[in-house]
């Protein structure tokens, strides 16, 4: 254990040991009593007294360099490989996974995975990702494992949410004294369990499944739907939960007045608690758990938080004084310094506050005498008022979401008010959206991991039993507490592409994490196809991981196949956690590139199927003439006979019709139709074809006057010809589908 003075380390340079105390002696002659309990499978040690330094900063558990290198969990704290795993676990909220690189208590948020050079801890440039290096750290030689505490008895001045100068006050949680962390080295297969064991033994978080470590439960990783209900419309949001078969309903609009009391949004919910939770109560009797979106400690304007009078609390980057008294009118405030007020990269509301008044400021003095300019009196409700000279004026914080955050203490409160919420309305799903908000405490790492500790110490014991705790990010410590990682917002694109590299980063992570794994959102829309859906399903499957299923009751009524894709995620999601797929199969499955069809038998049996997509675009052309215009291409059907499946879609302002697919030149079929970019026509063998609009609603069904078309096995070419109505941009794509042989997948009674 390193001692740090005045930012000087110091190392043991001697150890006595008597029966469960270690004295370690230090250069300055420090000495540090360690207490130390060695347990079946871990040790413990706690810092349980100092002699001869009072100014110690800061106190580092290691780091613990090992020759491990195969598989390094940076937040859970463990490295392993094959055979052997080496652990570290903080047991106290105030021992920190990590070593002290920032002194805002921040770890660096980047993939060092992704790098060549690990021991380069500069974020500038890396790759952005939701989680940093803490507990577990990659070395030239293997790896390290690392806790610290620091002492908070002082304020502190640190950079902090875009401010290079935030003042961290000092915090009472009886500094050094009481740092508490455990180390264990087990057979690899044993290292899950141990942690557990450390949970159980040592006081820490430990939610569960029907009293199974919700860490080691398939159910951790369930899939869910996320849509907007009210209490009218519980029922149809039900139905559709059902349809899906799925557990868990998630509301993520405006359900609140305001962020920071979280009294329910009259007009959804005119019954407040009470009629949420009577659509708890529904959805219970049908199998199903309720959850809800927060965003942790943002408080909205509207809160009485913030007005008419302001809580003290309010979390605050720094504080002057005013060095002219004040009227209450008065645009113009004289101030002592302009340290905290002139940094606007992170000033989203440019608010101060003077006793019970918030005024908002436009800009600072560029010399002295120091003046905010341009101020705003009595902003957001509250009074303007007389002011002193001498007076405390505080600039608050804020975030770009229009919102102010919460101190240290207001922060332990709204945690409080969270679970007042769960309390009374028995909701079991919660995502910690924002939870980096909670650096405004000025503990970083250790304040985000504050607010759903504190939540969960006051959440309902009846309701902590398959719970469901997310969030888009992690910490050593809330590793114990929460249930998986999961994000949302991929808006911009469909299945495939909307966060797609991002999403495959993070399953490794989560792997070497011990994590259930998750996908993250994914947003239907009423344009989306089978086959997309089904290539997310695939990938569901691959990694074992859930996902977010964002829906609408109009995206459903719109959607001419919402029964079709419901049933879909019905069969994929009860085939995954009934384990069913085999890990070779799951290796495969990984590559993005492959795509499956899964097909119902049984209950507890289904067929899988490899699916090919041979892609040709069809483009107008100018030629000489008597050229031909077609577009052709060759494909292989690697499997036995089966009629020829195809879909067109034009696009762009496309228009055709006279559209003419011949396969391996003799078998033609003839489209009588004129197809806009607004439509899709679909062939699925036989002797008529379907015509969809873009939300897959049947417009009509096509007699094509042909026999079934089938396809041997082996290669084939296809041309595709059509007369093009519109521009020179015009173009339609063919996709044509075939099926590998099944594979049977059965559930192991």
């Amino acid at each position: 254990m390193a001692i740090r003075t005045d930012d000087i380390f110091e190392y043991p340079t001697a150890m006595e040991v008597k029966e469960d105390i270690i004295t370690l002696s230090y250069p300055s002659n420090t000495q540090a009593e360690i207490k130390f309990k060695i347990k079946e499978t871990f040790f413990t040690f706690e810092l349980a007294g100092i002699k001869g330094n009072d100014n110690i900063d800061l106190i580092t558990w290691g780091p613990y360099h090992t020759t491990i290198s195969e598989t390094i969990g940076e937040t859970v704290g463990v490295v392993r490989n094959d055979e052997f795993a080496l652990g570290i676990q903080s047991l106290n909220l105030k021992t920190l996974g990590g070593y002290p690189y920032n002194e805002n208590d921040c770890m660096p948020e980047f993939d060092v995975f992704s790098q060549n050079d690990i021991t380069n801890l500069d974020e500038e440039g890396k790759p952005h990702v939701l989680y940093r290096i803490e507990a577990a750290k990659p070395t030239k030689a293997g790896s390290s494992l690392q806790t610290y505490c620091r002492n908070r008895n002082e304020d502190r001045i640190i950079e902090n949410l875009g401010h290079d100068k935030f003042v961290s006050p000092k915090y009472n949680d009886g500094g050094i004294i009481g740092s508490k962390t455990a180390l264990f080295g087990v057979p690899t297969n044993d290292a899950l369990n141990t942690i557990e064991t450390i949970e159980l033994t040592e006081g820490l978080p430990h939610p569960t499944l029907n009293g199974k470590w919700m860490k080691t439960v398939p159910e951790a990783s369930s899939a869910y739907i996320i849509m907007n209900f009210n209490e009218e419309t519980i029922d149809e949001a039900i139905e559709i939960t059902k349809q899906a078969g799925l557990k868990h309903l998630y509301h993520p609009g405006k359900l609140y007045e305001s962020w920071g009391h979280f009294e329910l949004y009259n007009k959804v919910f005119p019954n407040g608690y009470k009629g949420m939770k009577a659509c708890v109560e529904k959805a219970k009797k049908e199998g199903i758990s309720i959850g809800s979106h927060t965003l942790s400690n943002f408080i909205t304007t509207n809160d009485s938080y913030v007005t008419p009078i302001p809580d003290k609390r309010l979390a605050e980057v720094g504080s002057s004084e005013i060095t002219l008294d004040t009227d209450d009118k008065q645009t113009e405030i004289q101030i002592a310094s302009p340290d905290f007020f002139n940094q606007f990269k992170n000033n989203s509301l440019r608010t101060v506050r003077i006793g019970s008044e918030l005024i908002r400021y436009g800009s600072v003095s560029e010399k002295k005498p120091w003046k905010l300019l341009d101020c705003q009196r009595g902003a957001f409700d509250t009074k303007p008022s007389l002011h002193k000279s001498g007076t405390k004026i505080a600039k608050l914080l804020d975030h770009p979401y229009k919102v102010f955050l919460s101190n240290t203490e207001l922060t332990k409160v709204l945690s409080k008010n969270i679970a007042d919420v769960y309390n009374k309305t028995g909701m079991k799903q919660i995502s910690f959206d924002g939870l980096e908000g909670n650096k405004s405490t000025g503990l970083g790492n250790y304040g985000e991991a504050m607010m759903p500790y504190v939540w969960y110490n006051n959440l309902s014991e009846d309701l902590k039993d398959g719970f469901i705790i997310d969030a888009s990010r992690t910490t050593h410590f809330f590793w114990h507490i929460f249930t998986r990682m999961n994000w949302g917002e991929p808006w911009y694109a469909g299945f495939r592409e909307s966060q797609t590299e991002y999403r495959m980063k993070n399953q490794p992570y989560f792997k070497r994490n011990y994590m259930p794994a998750m996908l993250g959102w994914f947003r239907m829309t009423p344009e989306i196809s089978l086959e997309d859906m089904e290539w997310m399903l695939a990938r569901s499957a691959a990694f074992d991981a859930g996902y977010a299923f964002v829906t609408s009751h109009e995206t459903i009524q719109t959607h001419g196949q919402s029964n079709a894709i419901l049933e879909l995620i019905k069969q994929w999601e009860q085939a995954r956690l009934a384990g069913v797929f085999p890990e070779s199969l799951k290796t495969e499955m990984e590559n993005l590139k492959n795509e499956y069809h899964l097909e119902a038998i049984s209950e507890n049996s289904w067929k899988l199927f490899p699916i090919t997509f041979n892609v040709l675009n069809h483009s107008k052309k100018i030629r000489q003439p008597g050229e031909p215009l077609y577009s052709t291409f060759n494909f292989e059907n690697s499997s036995g006979m089966q009629p020829l499946v195809f879909t067109i879609k034009p696009s762009k302002a496309t228009i055709c019709k006279n559209i003419i697919i011949e396969l391996d030149n003799y078998k033609k079929i003839q489209l009588p139709i004129t197809l806009t970019n607004n439509q899709i026509f679909k062939y699925k063998g036989g002797d008529e074809g379907f015509l969809y609009d873009k939300n897959w609603n049947i417009i009509k069904t096509i007699d094509l006057n042909i026999d079934t078309i089938e396809i041997t096995k082996g290669d084939h070419s296809l041309t595709l010809d059509c007369e093009f109505l519109s521009d020179e941009d015009s173009e339609i794509e063919l996709q044509v589908k075939t099926m590998g042989k099944s594979i049977l997948l059965t559930k192991n009674e």
